[in-house]
């Protein structure tokens, strides 16, 4: 007798719990659904999702370019509809400067293409990069570091793997100021003639050294004077790096005067580009007026990883 009176209490129950709009919501965790409902009927949400399309930029997968080689993908935008219906919400009327956007990733990454050399960044990207490549030039590195950090600025160092072992303190200073550091091979061997077994020693023999000081993987190789083949490119690749040249070269070996040096820059710097630089008496003296003058073209100075990445860097309401 107990166990039908049991039974029935708990039927009476469910079926209260059932016919009580609190438990329809919460306890069967319809609560949500019916909130998506109330949203979708109210006119400040429609409008918000009717003017996404104002905001949308699709994203750009990375490609290889039969002149630029690999060209790394940009995300793509779109509004946060959630997010922003969440700000407007208060007042309960639309507001363009509440639009929350967030960025849509490219299906195709520079990871996902076959091996090629990069010469530059996507064309939409507002940021250029420092490529300074070292194998000599000890006494400009304190003048150059110092104005980096003077102007905020993360350069790319690629460095020359016996300069490395001869130089560990300035290897050392180049990492504990937050720059990138490279591989630039061992001896600096012209890479185009380097027979296959050398170049992987080249490579991977930089790249433990490098490793030993910094104690973080080296993701880029800069062969040195720009000298490469395809197998070269390749066998980087199957050591995990990333084959980088540039766009624009300050010819600093050439010891121009710092005026010479800054116009042959600006007049060829653009979005995406790979400047590259070594440790010289004419860039340690230029520095300071060419980021000042790139900075007032709206480009942003990054590392290589920082350019190379799909990361937007316009929009400034962007939330990831």
């Amino acid at each position: 007798m107990r166990k039908v009176a049991h039974f029935a209490f708990i039927c009476l129950f469910a079926l209260l719990l059932v016919n009580n709009p609190f438990t329809t919501q919460y306890v069967f965790g319809l609560k949500s659904e019916s909130e998506s409902v109330i949203k979708q009927k109210d006119s400040l949400y429609t409008e918000i999702t009717s003017k996404s399309a104002d905001y949308y930029i699709p994203p750009q997968n990375a490609v290889i370019d039969r002149v630029w080689k690999a060209i790394p993908g940009l995300n793509g935008v779109e509004v946060d509809v959630e997010a922003s219906y969440k700000k407007m919400k208060p007042k309960g009327k639309y507001d363009k400067d509440k639009i929350v956007l967030k960025q849509i990733k490219p299906k195709i990454n520079l990871s996902d293409l076959p091996p090629s050399p990069i010469y530059k960044g996507h064309s939409d990207k507002e940021m250029v990069s420092f490529i300074i490549n070292v194998a000599w030039g000890n006494e400009y590195l304190p003048d150059i570091l110092a104005t980096l950090k003077k102007h905020h600025v993360s350069a790319s160092f690629f460095l020359e793997g016996r300069w490395v072992q001869n130089n560990p303190d300035l290897a050392k200073m180049i990492n504990a100021a937050g720059h990138e550091v490279g591989n630039h091979s061992y001896t600096h061997p012209e890479m185009a003639k380097t027979s296959a077994e050398k170049t992987r020693e080249e490579i991977i023999k930089t790249n433990e050294v490098i490793e030993a000081i910094t104690e973080k993987p080296v993701q880029w190789f800069a062969p040195p004077s720009g000298s490469y083949r395809e197998e070269t490119v390749q066998i980087a690749a199957q050591e995990k790096l990333g084959t980088v040249m540039w766009t624009v070269d300050t010819v600093d070996w050439k010891k121009p005067s710092p005026e010479q040096l800054i116009q042959r820059v600006m007049s060829k710097v653009h979005n995406g580009a790979l400047i590259l630089m070594h440790p010289t008496d004419s860039t340690a003296k230029s520095l300071d007026r060419l980021i000042t003058q790139i900075k007032q073209k709206k480009l942003q100075i990054g590392t290589v990883s920082d350019l190379l990445n799909t990361e937007r860097t316009t929009e400034k309401k962007i939330s990831n």
